[in-house]
């Protein structure tokens, strides 16, 4: 299998409901690094896994929407835990739809899976996968 991964990160703001969460009910922030990786079983006919330059830009107009903002108040993720993993779902579904719509460009859509990463820190990160078809 070959990868291509891509980096960004976001910084955001959010709250969590439930008593699991603790002290994280309250308002506070994370910065995330944000990695997606490309998988495919065989090269295209350029040798490449996917375009580097629109996945990074794919993944950098994702991210934008989240970036300094408090998730609280991000329409799209209303009534939500915001937590790491659902967040790497959120990025994942997010690139899925933008290789679907042809914007990673030609040969894109022979993509066999994602690996979405958001790094919390230097001893913590969460990961969502799955396939592109």
């Amino acid at each position: 299998m070959f990868t291509v991964t891509v980096r960004e990160h976001m910084m955001i703001a959010h709250s969590f409901t439930g008593e699991l969460f603790g002290p994280a009910q309250k308002l506070h922030g994370a910065t995330y690094v944000v990695d997606v990786e490309f998988r495919r079983k065989a090269l295209d006919a350029n040798n490449v896994v996917v375009d580097i330059g629109r996945a990074s830009d794919a993944l950098k107009a994702i991210v934008e929407e989240f970036n300094f903002q408090n998730l609280d108040q991000v329409e799209s993720l209303a009534g939500q835990n915001t937590t790491t993993e659902f967040m790497c779902l959120t990025v994942f579904s997010r690139m899925l739809d933008r290789i679907r719509n042809g914007e990673l460009g030609p040969g894109s859509d022979a993509l066999d899976s994602l690996k979405v990463t958001l790094h919390e820190s230097h001893v913590a990160w969460a990961t969502y996968e799955g396939p592109c078809a």
